[in-house]
């Protein structure tokens, strides 16, 4: 078991390099932070890599070609140890960049570009052996104006880091705050899984757990929701009306890492959630009854006791995979109209 501040310490070269990102200095961080054999889950379309070099070369490369002013801004860096004695790092933030040139068919646009992700890495011996991350595209096919299937019933927006400012700052992250924020979340999602099968809304005691000024940071596809008021209107209602049976966190037979740091507990799991599509009304699936699973990387910050603020990324280009649906087909039909190729780069830009 390491210390929070030797695992955060680990990532800060890689961090580095991907700020401004330069192809040899990003591969060889990534290669002494990472086992050559690590076990790399990815979401939708990249998929299971192996190693280092595979990461980059399938993940990375291609993202840099699209932007080729590339950088990475983290916004929350955690780290801790699970129950199971697991070591983990946490990071949540933004790819950007000026987009021109195709990158997974969404055609380029000659603006900046945002993508938001969450990644995780799990660390033996100083070297990462798993991670398993969640890159939010369809935010990026949205800003392309290309995003093919239904709109988002919350906001989409750039998402800001915490209202703290303190998502990189570890100073004064305590191991007895860190526990009580995770007796907070851990109850949340327990009172959470016992609706419908055991009572009404009700029985979640959502007002135990919730600020009422919370910030529900969702992925793109969903938006992100003001409020109780806000989360349940825009993301939980509609959720729970399709998928009342879901298990996942504290329930159920996946796997979830959990860990304290701070203010700030972290999920992480491969997949963490499993469901049937029962009933209507949940991004426009037609509820065929169909078991899926969903793989869900989730960060919250808990102050005096509430949680107020929590950044979700689902992977949901898996779920639509796993429906049937390929979004990629959809997407080169939705836009074979527009002309392909890359944006001219304006006169000075970052070449």
């Amino acid at each position: 078991m390491s210390s929070p501040d030797r695992l955060r310490g680990l990532i800060t070269p890689v961090r580095t390099a991907m700020a401004n990102f330069d192809s040899a200095s990003v591969q060889s961080a990534l290669g002494a932070f990472m086992s050559q054999d690590a076990a790399l889950y990815l979401s939708h379309p990249f998929g299971d890599l192996s190693g280092p070099q595979s990461l980059y070369d399938e993940a990375y490369a291609p993202l840099f070609n699209a932007l080729s002013d590339l950088e990475r801004r983290d916004c929350i860096v955690t780290a801790g140890t699970d129950t199971g004695g697991n070591d983990w790092i946490g990071c949540a933030g933004h790819y950007v960049g000026t987009f021109t040139r195709p990158f997974l068919d969404i055609p380029p646009t000659g603006h900046f570009a945002h993508m938001r992700f969450h990644e995780f890495y799990r660390v033996s011996d100083d070297k990462v052996v798993e991670m398993q991350a969640i890159w939010d595209l369809p935010e990026l096919m949205m800003q392309a104006a290309a995003w093919p299937m239904v709109p988002s019933l919350g906001r989409e927006m750039y998402i800001s880091g915490p209202a703290t400012q303190d998502g990189l700052h570890f100073e004064g992250r305590t191991a007895a705050q860190a526990e009580q924020s995770l007796e907070t979340v851990i109850g949340m999602l327990t009172d959470l899984s016992r609706h419908p099968t055991e009572g009404g809304p009700e029985i979640m005691q959502a007002e135990k757990y919730w600020d009422p000024r919370v910030n529900w940071y969702g992925p793109a596809g969903i938006g992100t929701a003001r409020g109780l008021a806000g989360f349940r209107h825009w993301h939980q209602i509609p959720f729970l009306n399709a998928l009342p049976d879901r298990k996942g966190g504290t329930t159920g037979t996946l796997k979830c890492h959990f860990y304290g740091d701070g203010g700030y507990v972290v999920a992480t799991g491969w997949p963490n959630m499993q469901m049937n599509v029962t009933g209507d009304g949940w991004l426009g699936i037609a509820p065929s009854g169909q078991e899926i699973t969903m793989r869900s990387l989730d960060f919250w910050r808990v102050e005096q006791g509430l949680i107020r603020e929590n950044w979700v990324l689902v992977d949901l280009l898996d779920v639509y995979s796993q429906l049937g649906v390929d979004v990629f087909a959809r997407l080169r039909e939705f836009n074979k109209a527009r002309v392909p190729g890359s944006v001219s780069s304006p006169i000075g830009a970052y070449q």
